[in-house]
């Protein structure tokens, strides 16, 4: 895997932070940020100054996967809100450079908490509290207005579902396992006679859990959000979905994805039902038919898992998870499809 970028794509890119309006103190260096299973995540420093620079897999993308334009289109959007994101500083969508789109954000400092290890280290009342941090943080972005930001075109707002679903479905005929096309077939077919009805549109982040945030542990307002981070699968949507998929990477199957045991799946923090009661007394939107998202949130993470799979057989990732991710798809599934069955998994 790529671990740095060369000097020639530095240039590019520190030419193009340039039309942007930064002044670099010094030639650009580059270092891998690991953890990534999507885009590739690059610290850029100039002996001043940091940013962070995001860009697709080099090999084995998927369409409409990978979307750093959405990232960059929404955080710019929120950096006038009180959702916490880096400040966005380029997008650059032409392939002269790097060989596909890339954009620069402003480096926020802050503590990743990704493994169970990560978050053993904190003491239950940090974790209490970054609990609550995360529910209050996602009902706060789907309280803003798109249009009020300026996101009017960023997506359809109803019929999410419906959406979503063609978009997974679709996904899943480039990358799924056909050994598991039946079980797959059997959910997306049931989902597809039971989708659920939509009551209110926002923002929705599409990936949100614990590890896609950046947490402040140690300044004057700890422990609080200092960003949320991975806004590729944002769009505007139905944000009972947002939560139904938040709550669905609790199954124990995401630490295949992750191929070591998770922060999101311990047992210290709340377990769906409070994590949803919590977000609801947030302020958060009514969670009607939670039972049907949530199916559908377990069938958008088997897909995910499939498409890591899918890469890793390309040549283009490795390293822990890639290797397990595809033995997460099939419980992901029958998560979908219990779901389905008995009307709710809470």
């Amino acid at each position: 895997m790529t671990t740095s970028l060369t000097e020639r794509e530095l240039l590019g890119v520190a030419a193009g932070m340039a039309t942007a309006g930064v002044r670099l103190s010094g030639p650009l260096t580059s270092s891998l940020i690991a953890g990534g299973r999507s885009n590739l995540t690059f610290r850029l420093g100039d002996g001043t100054a940091q940013w962070v620079l995001r860009t697709p897999p080099r090999t084995g993308r998927t369409p409409s996967a990978h979307d750093v334009a959405r990232e960059f289109r929404v955080t710019s959007a929120l950096g006038l809100t009180d959702v916490p994101v880096a400040r966005a500083v380029l997008l650059y969508e032409d392939d002269d450079v790097l060989g596909g789109p890339f954009s620069v954000a402003d480096f926020v400092a802050g503590r990743v908490i990704q493994s169970r290890h990560d978050l053993d280290r904190l003491d239950a009342p940090t974790v209490t509290a970054v609990s609550q941090r995360l529910v209050e943080t996602l009902a706060t972005l789907h309280r803003v207005d798109p249009n009020a930001v300026g996101l009017e075109r960023f997506g359809r707002p109803y019929a999410y579902a419906a959406r979503q679903l063609r978009r997974w479905a679709g996904q899943w005929e480039l990358v799924g396992d056909r050994s598991l096309d039946t079980l797959a077939g059997e959910v997306s077919g049931r989902l597809g006679r039971q989708l659920p009805e939509q009551r209110t549109a926002g923002i929705v982040h599409g990936d949100f859990r614990i590890d896609n945030t950046l947490l402040d542990l140690d300044g004057p307002d700890a422990p609080r959000l200092a960003a949320v981070v991975d806004w590729e699968l944002s769009t505007i949507g139905d944000p009972v979905a947002d939560v139904a998929t938040m709550l669905a990477y609790r199954d124990p199957a995401f630490d295949l994805i992750v191929g070591e045991p998770s922060a999101w799946t311990s047992s210290r923090l709340p377990d769906p039902a409070r994590l949803a009661a919590a977000y609801e007394a947030a302020g958060g939107v009514p969670l009607v038919d939670l039972d049907l998202h949530l199916a559908l949130a377990h069938y958008k993470i088997a897909v995910i898992a499939a498409g890591i799979a899918h890469r890793h057989c390309a040549g283009s990732g490795s390293g822990a998870g890639f290797e397990t991710a595809g033995t997460a798809v099939a419980p992901f599934l029958e998560a979908a499809r219990s779901a389905l069955r008995s009307g709710s998994s809470l």
